[in-house]
């Protein structure tokens, strides 16, 4: 105990004169004081002293009793309490040497397993001195690497530069080009009129000559010999021809109505012949409309169509040709013949998985999305992409052709709709449409777009504004647009479809039926070929066929599918249906 704690416990106390006896207590109290803190400060060796000193006396009266034992006790109390002592002790000694032995044999374990721990610390000392090394080479290959990486990343970006300028520059030539192009085809039509019209002004003059004079055969010199003319022939005798037609030529007028219309329509149909046909005469030609579709009642056939699952499925509008695109990156053709899948061939080059697929109305090209944040582009003859568009920062759910097939509409997961012009190869409009896209439908002045904010809004694309929005019971999933462009169907997570009429968007039917359950976010529903029927896989693997003018459930195709149905296609015939799942597998149904 230190003085700063003596004097907090014992205080000094106040020392009065007036007391006499106040120095005694005091130097009284003092020496307590001392005592106290001297004891305190010792009294552990103190008792260690008092132990000692008992041990001591104990031990020298056992050694005297040992080294005199001749020597009569004083009692027999000494005798026994001196036996009893010398039975504990040499009981204890015995104890203490077979603690000693166990604590000796317990030590030679722990110098074994310490001699073991010590060997296993060396080895992984030297595994850890060895991955030491390794990590060092490993950090100089990786530094060494990303050196490599990032010189290769600036000449990319270097040259990816260079390809969007050149890319660029070869737009502008293209355009150049195809000026040019069309003032030389201008120029030429020019001539071409000009020549046709002098061409005309010769005939048309030397018919008023040939009207204007007057020819007698019957007056005319054998020594005269006519001109060799188309006007006037000879019969193989060298005589005239008859004068009757002669003359009924010479009647005619040059301002007769027949012979003018007979001119006019030479050279009208001269010039349409030489004339080229626009771009609409050539791709709006009436296509094959489907009068009754036919409600397939049986699969034909089960193949294995891609490696992976199957995420869309369409039909060409002009032929059984069918497209199918998965998650393993290729678009896959196929011709329907005698009621079984042929396949044609593969288009590939996306970089991800395929999330749709659309003709255009000629059925020579085809645009699809990717998970790669792109659209492409393929005609059916070659099987690289012609166009890859890109400008979304999330994988493109849907991409549709415009109605003009120049401009080609994209939607995406990060709430844009973008539009393209295909002569450019790119984005001439982005719309801001304010939640997930899952799906487009679009014509030359609208687009309709579904979200996952459950509704279905319609756009002006000439004024990128939101017209008016259409709220649904769940996430929309899918979109398609009817024959006639007069009502719209969507599909939702509340396991429903909705068919919204576009003239009066008020009007909406709805479509359930027990079991049918949407199986994923991207679910596709159709309209059937004639506009009668809709169509939509389960997630039990089943397909379901709606009648629209009655409202209710026409039929269920048996679930011959393990997995959910992703979706579903109608040929144009009516005469086939397709379903797709995420199991890779397409079965062709028909009613046949």
């Amino acid at each position: 105990m230190d003085t700063t704690e003596c004097t907090r416990l014992f205080p000094k106390p106040n020392l009065d004169p007036k007391h006499p006896e106040t120095w005694k207590r005091h130097i009284l109290r003092q020496l307590k004081y001392r005592d106290k803190a001297q004891k305190i400060a010792f009294q552990d060796v103190i008792r260690s002293y008092m132990n000692l000193r008992e041990r001591c006396e104990q031990r020298a009266l056992i050694t005297q009793s040992l080294i005199s034992p001749s020597r009569p006790f004083s009692s027999s109390e000494d005798l026994a309490s001196l036996k009893t002592a010398t039975g504990e002790l040499a009981y204890k000694v015995v104890e203490l040497q077979q603690e000693i032995k166990i604590k000796d044999a317990f030590l030679e374990k722990q110098h074994a397993s310490l001699l073991e721990t010590h060997n296993s610390l060396m080895a992984v000392e030297l595994e850890k001195g060895g991955l030491q090394s390794d990590v060092k080479k490993m950090t100089d290959s990786n530094l060494l690497l990303k050196s490599k990486y990032d010189t290769l990343h600036e000449r990319y970006q270097h040259l990816d530069e260079v390809y969007r300028k050149e890319k660029l520059h070869g737009s502008d030539i293209l355009e150049d080009m195809i000026h040019l192009k069309e003032q030389a085809a201008a120029r030429m039509n020019h001539r071409n009129e000009r020549r046709l019209r002098a061409r005309q002004a010769g005939l048309h003059k030397d018919l008023e000559m040939a009207s204007s004079k007057s020819l007698n055969i019957d007056t005319v010199p054998k020594s005269v010999s006519l001109p060799s003319s188309p006007l006037l022939r000879r019969n193989e005798r060298g005589e005239n021809l008859e004068s009757s037609r002669l003359r009924a030529f010479r009647s005619a007028s040059v301002a007769s109505p027949r012979i003018l219309g007979s001119i006019k329509g030479l050279f009208d149909k001269k010039r349409r012949g030489n004339s080229v046909s626009s771009l609409e005469e050539d791709l709006y030609t009436p296509l094959g409309v489907c009068l009754v579709a036919r409600v397939p009642t049986k699969v034909i056939q089960s193949v294995d169509a891609h490696e992976l699952g199957i995420n869309a499925v369409r039909f060409s509008p002009r032929s059984n040709l069918l497209a199918t695109g998965g998650t393993d990156r290729v678009i896959k053709l196929w011709d329907i013949i005698s009621g079984m899948l042929h396949y044609r061939g593969t288009l590939d080059g996306s970089n991800e998985g395929i999330t749709s697929i659309e003709f255009d109305l000629t059925g020579s090209r085809i645009v699809a999305g990717s998970y790669d944040n792109s659209a492409l582009i393929w005609q059916l003859d070659d099987s690289v992409p012609k166009f890859i568009l890109t400008g979304h920062s999330r994988k493109v759910t849907a991409a549709r052709f415009k109605c003009n097939l120049r401009q080609v509409v994209t939607g995406s997961g990060d709430r844009t709709v973008k539009i393209w012009d295909l002569q450019r190869a790119a984005c001439i409009q982005t719309i801001e449409v304010l939640s997930y896209c899952s799906d487009i439908v679009c014509s030359d002045y609208y687009i309709i777009s579904g979200h996952f904010d459950r509704k279905i809004r319609f756009w002006d694309s000439r004024a990128s504004s939101c017209t008016q929005e259409v709220p649904l019971q769940g996430r929309v999933t899918s979109l398609d647009i009817s024959p006639n462009h007069r009502q719209l169907l969507s599909c939702s997570r509340d396991d429903s479809l909705q068919l919204v009429d576009l003239r009066m968007s008020n009007t909406r039917m709805a479509f359930r039926a027990e079991g049918f359950k949407c199986g994923s976010d991207s679910t596709k529903a159709i309209f059937s070929p004639d506009g009668s029927y809709l169509a939509a896989g389960s997630a039990d693997g089943g397909v379901y066929i709606w009648n629209i003018s009655t409202g209710n459930l026409e039929t269920r195709l048996p679930p011959m599918h393990r997995t959910s149905v992703n979706a579903v296609a109608w040929s144009m015939s009516g005469e086939y249906m397709v379903s797709v799942d995420k199991s890779r597998c397409a079965n062709l149904w028909s009613d046949i």
